[in-house]
């Protein structure tokens, strides 16, 4: 007996001391959240130095691919880690989409528009323009079931280069699965990210200005109503004098937890809104998304880098995102 525990006490020092070889003082590692992350996971810093990072999906072959919109491409991230790229010219593609024949929709920003970019040969604009009025930073989008988009359009905001820019027209969208474009909602500071629930009757929108991660119920003929605070965010932080908690990209898993990228890190909620961790990475996360052929690694992409992050919970498998 005394044999058999000495053993097990060596197996296990053995154990530590192999894991304390591979987890270095200042490697990220994933918090414990029960159902969701084993705590003590490296997180893998895939690449750093990209030129604008959005946009991540799953892809049909279990690579991830997201946006490189500084660089006017999409860029493909091999389940190996091989880094290449999938698309160039992208029109300053922003969020992506993947629908059931393969093609990716994307809201694109050279030319404000959204619509199929790939394959070539099914190159299609869906929509350019609301009421005469250009679309002017077309964000992120979802896609349902049904065919319909859902997506975001940021507006203009005050930069070094261009401090006076035209006025602003934030705004939600939908394209019907006919094709009607209609706007929900033009009340939100500045809408980014968004998602939907599994049974997609709850529509979720990322306000980067704001507080919480806002939540609409979705009626039959996909416009929305009842407006509420779902989840607060602890990014939110008064930063160059403008408060904001960077809310940006939205994923959910299997269970219905929706998953966030803020300023402080991938925080997650329960399908109730409970605060259930926060995921914190070297650099601000931009956006998010599950990839692989299982669906349980959570890609994150922000500042020009790209993280890979194990996780227990499994995304859902019934949209790319």
């Amino acid at each position: 007996m005394l044999l058999k525990t000495s053993h097990a006490k060596l197996f296990s020092v053995l154990g530590a001391l192999a894991f304390a070889a591979v987890v270095q003082a200042d490697d990220p590692v994933t918090p414990a959240i029960p159902g969701v992350s084993a705590g003590g996971v490296v997180i893998e810093i895939i690449k750093e130095g990209f030129k604008g990072t959005e946009g991540p999906i799953g892809y049909s072959d279990g690579s991830l691919l997201f946006t490189e919109t500084n660089d006017n491409r999409i860029v493909r991230i091999a389940p190996d880690d091989t880094v290449s790229s999938f698309l160039e010219n992208s029109n300053g593609a922003n969020g992506l989409a993947l629908n059931a024949s393969g093609e990716i929709i994307a809201v694109q920003t050279l030319k404000p528009q959204v619509g199929i970019i790939y394959p070539a040969d099914k190159q299609k604009t869906f929509a350019e323009n609301f009421e005469g009025i250009a679309f002017q930073r077309p964000n992120d989008l979802v896609l349902a079931k049904n065919g319909g988009i859902y997506f975001t359009d940021s507006g203009t905001r005050p930069t070094k280069e261009n401090p006076n820019p035209p006025p602003s027209h934030p705004g939600v969208f939908y394209i019907t699965p006919t094709g009607e474009l209609k706007r929900l909602a033009n009340d939100i500071e500045r809408p980014n990210g968004i998602q939907l629930s599994k049974d997609e009757k709850v529509l979720y929108v990322a306000n980067t200005l704001g507080e919480h991660v806002l939540a609409y119920d979705i009626a039959d003929d996909g416009s929305i109503s009842n407006r509420r605070n779902f989840a607060k965010l602890e990014g939110w932080k008064n930063e160059d004098n403008v408060w904001s908690s960077g809310a940006d990209g939205l994923a959910i898993d299997d269970s219905d937890r929706l998953y966030v990228a803020s300023n402080a890190g991938v925080e997650v909620f329960s399908a109730k809104g409970e605060a259930l961790g926060i995921i914190v990475l070297p650099k601000k996360p931009q956006n998010i998304a599950f990839a692989g052929t299982d669906k349980k690694t959570l890609y994150a992409v922000g500042r020009g880098s790209a993280y890979k992050i194990p996780l227990i919970a499994q995304g859902f498998k019934g949209r790319a995102k």
